[in-house]
Parts: structure tokens; sequence; C-alpha cells
């Protein structure tokens, strides 16, 4: 039995999958993001990634599935940011960091954030699971992680939440009002200068305030 043949196709077709599956998240990622849940179609989303509409219902099944499957890919990319965020890091080398990453992920694709924050607005009917089961350790750990900085008298006192919910607010600001910064800044679209100069803004008054200093570019 050729054992090895057997693999390679397997291979092949497991690589054909996750390709045909990126497509499709792409297209239904942009079209939820600029049109909302309701207005978007199957059909609609089998035109933007322009395969056939029973392509998407052989991978997803169905729009829920694959909105699903959209959300639950945004939530995977953006907890890699602090995943591994321990008490012995220096905060403002790992919170500057973070910024920097958040500001990268806002301005490169802002779809997710707009995305994310009309599930949110919508009562997260999506979310709700991931959010507790999921997001919700992983804030619990970041707020020990910050609280254990605190103590030890690595950076001034503040709430932690708070400081992650300003983080997170004024990072995907620049997505979620992405038209009104271009307008206001005679833009187009965001240049890497511009993802530079986002963070370092963010970052000084924010680790400035809990007695930091920005870490120095590389």
């Amino acid at each position: 039995m050729d054992t090895e043949g057997t693999s390679v196709k397997m291979n092949k077709k497991e690589l054909v999958r996750k390709k045909n599956q990126t497509l499709l998240l792409d297209a239904a990622e942009a079209l939820f993001s600029t049109l909302g849940y309701d207005r978007t179609s199957v059909s609609l989303i089998a035109a933007k990634a322009k395969v056939p509409k029973a392509n998407v219902l052989y991978y997803f099944k169905n729009k829920e599935n694959l909105y699903s499957a959209v959300l639950e890919r945004i939530m995977s990319g953006w907890g890699v940011g602090l995943v591994d965020l321990s008490a012995e890091d220096e905060p403002a080398q790992a919170l500057y960091q973070y910024i920097r990453f958040k500001v990268r992920v806002s301005c490169e694709f802002p779809a997710q954030s707009r995305l994310f924050t009309t599930e949110i607005i919508r009562g997260a009917p999506h979310l709700g699971a991931h959010l507790r089961e999921q997001t919700r350790p992983w804030f619990r750990n970041i707020i020990t992680v910050i609280q254990a900085w605190i103590d030890a008298g690595k950076i001034r006192p503040v709430d932690p939440s708070h400081l992650l919910y300003m983080i997170w607010s004024s990072t995907q600001y620049y997505a979620d009002y992405q038209t009104e910064v271009f307008i206001l800044e005679n833009k187009l679209e965001y240049e890497d200068s511009d993802i530079e100069s986002i963070t370092q803004s963010i970052s000084k008054v924010i680790l400035t305030g809990l007695g930091l200093e920005v870490p120095e570019l590389n």
C-alpha cells in the first residue's frame, strides 16, 4: 500500500480546503463588516468570492456558521497580542508591543474591528459564549499580571480592566472611525509612518500615565 502517496494526496486536499475556506472567510468578513449580518446573504458572499453558492454551503452549511467562523478567526488573531504575558515581563515593553500590535491590526484589517464592534452593539448574539468561555479567562489572567506589576511598584496604581479598555478603544478607533480619520487627515489609506505615529502617540499617553517611558524603537 502506497501510504506516502496517499498522505501527499490528503495533504493537497487539505491545502485546497484551507485555501477555499480562507477565500470564503475573507469575502464574508468584508461583506459582514459593511452590510451587517442581516443584509449579507450566502449568494452575495459567493459572488464576492467568485465561486458558486454551493461551495459556500459545502464548507459552512449556512450563513450563521460562516459568520461564527469569521468572528472566531478574528478573536483568535487578536488573542495572540498578549497570550504569553507574565508578571516577570517588563511592563513598558510588553504594553508598548501590545499597543503597536493593536494599532497595526486596526489599520491593516479595519473590517475585523468594525465587524466585532457591530456584533457587540447587537448584544453579542454569536460571540457571547466565546467571550464568556475564552476571552474572560484570558482577560482575568492579564488583569492578574497587571495587578502584579502594580503590587511590585513597576507601574502606578490603576484599575487593570480600565487600562485594557482604554488600549482597545484608542487603537480600534482608527478602524471603526477610519472614514472620519481619512477625511480629517485628507488621506486615502494608512501608511507605515501613520501606524508608527499613532503607536507613539497612544503609547506616550498611556505609558506616561503609568509612570513608564516609551521604549526606543528597534
